[in-house]
């Protein structure tokens, strides 16, 4: 094996595929990266036996090659060194990756390719090509409605269904639930419904920052692994099995008040009571007071906490209906609040034991449900 490449180039590729390296599998090679010649170019591949992602970057090959390597060790090497050439070598049958770039040169002691974990291959099933700023959004919207702990598997996924021209994501964790509708521009020929871990999405949305072409995805027949290929990236990830819950129930049918609040007013007073709620479980009161004759409504954002203090907070705001009362966790709050994109957001509230429901005003294709704690007012 003899290839050189960019010092730029293998920084960033070690760095893409770095996020998918297991730190806690008991398989040694699923600590390595995975570095190949491959028609021209060089190969780095890492996986956690969960989602595996392949990135190619541009490169001279003089012999072809392949060997693992630790993806910490190289990583951190590769990102310490100057903006130069680097070579790459390994002698024939030999397990010792030779690095030089400058006037640096180090030897790296790696493991057969052979038996690194394979990429499983996504050759049958459904394709479909998607635009990448558009999904981007969508699953911005949704992920960090995901659950973090494992006690309901199906719940650390996002919900994916593919149908009639339209794309849908839908998060849930038991307290919030997070569902982004996507128009698109092609017919797809058959429902697609899969779980995919919101893990995978988080890495997918970091990977589509700087992306401009559509990017294929794709699900094999047996509905266990989804492809997602980009331009010179791949990630692929075991799907979630089980049921997610049917959460078009758990989305309130009515209301009995609505207020229309200026978005960024209305984060900046979550974030000031937050500071407060910080003693007091994290819980954000909220107060709706519809306006007498021309007067406008009013919100009021409060927080306490017992032997700390207190916050109290006021907005003007147009209600519609009844006075009500309602309070949320200010994480909950903030995390919505800080992904929209918009001028105006609609809560929609019944009783202080219902959820409460924020839209975007003007935005038809979301909306986010939040349990609300019990309090004592």
């Amino acid at each position: 094996m003899k290839i050189s490449c960019l010092q730029e180039n293998l920084a960033k590729g070690l760095s893409i595929v770095g996020r998918a390296v297991g730190t806690r599998s008991t398989l040694p090679q699923a600590s390595h990266v995975l570095l190949a010649s491959d028609e021209g170019r060089l190969k780095l591949v890492a996986t956690n036996l969960e989602i595996a992602i392949t990135c190619w970057i541009g490169a001279q090959v003089e012999e072809d090659g392949e060997i693992t390597v630790p993806a910490r060790l190289i990583t951190d090497f590769v990102a310490s060194l100057p903006n130069e050439r680097i070579d790459l070598s390994l002698a024939s049958r030999g397990r010792q990756l030779n690095l030089s770039c400058a006037r640096n040169e180090a030897s790296v002691a790696g493991m057969d390719a052979a038996d690194f974990p394979p990429v499983p291959s996504v050759d049958d099933g459904f394709r479909l090509k998607l635009d990448p700023k558009a999904l981007r959004t969508a699953i911005e919207h949704v992920e960090f409605a995901a659950a973090i702990d494992d006690t309901r598997p199906v719940l650390t996924g996002i919900h994916t269904l593919l149908e009639d021209g339209e794309l849908t994501l839908a998060a849930a964790d038991g307290f919030r639930l997070a569902v982004y509708k996507l128009t698109l521009d092609q017919d797809v020929p058959e429902k697609v419904e899969v779980i995919i871990p919101a893990r995978a999405m988080r890495e997918l949305m970091r990977l589509l920052a700087e992306e401009e072409e559509p990017l294929e995805l794709a699900v094999n027949s047996a509905r266990s692994q989804v492809l997602l290929r980009l331009k010179s990236v791949e990630m692929v990830a075991t799907l979630i099995q089980g049921t997610f819950p049917n959460y078009s129930q758990l989305i309130p049918s009515s209301y009995t008040t609505r207020a229309l609040i200026d978005m960024r007013q209305f984060l900046q007073e979550t974030r000031i009571a937050a500071i407060f709620a910080r003693d007091g479980s994290g819980i954000v009161r909220i107060q709706l007071q519809p306006g007498e004759d021309v007067a406008p409504g009013k919100m009021i954002v409060s927080a306490r906490a017992e032997e700390i203090g207190e916050h109290r907070g006021e907005m003007d705001v147009k209600i519609e209906g009844e006075e009500s009362k309602i309070a949320f966790n200010s994480k909950y709050l903030q995390d919505v609040l800080q992904v929209l994109d918009c001028s105006q957001v609609a809560l929609e509230t019944s009783t202080s034991s219902s959820p409460g429901v924020i839209r975007p005003v003007g935005v038809e294709n979301y909306l986010h449900v939040v349990m609300p704690m019990f309090v004592q007012w």
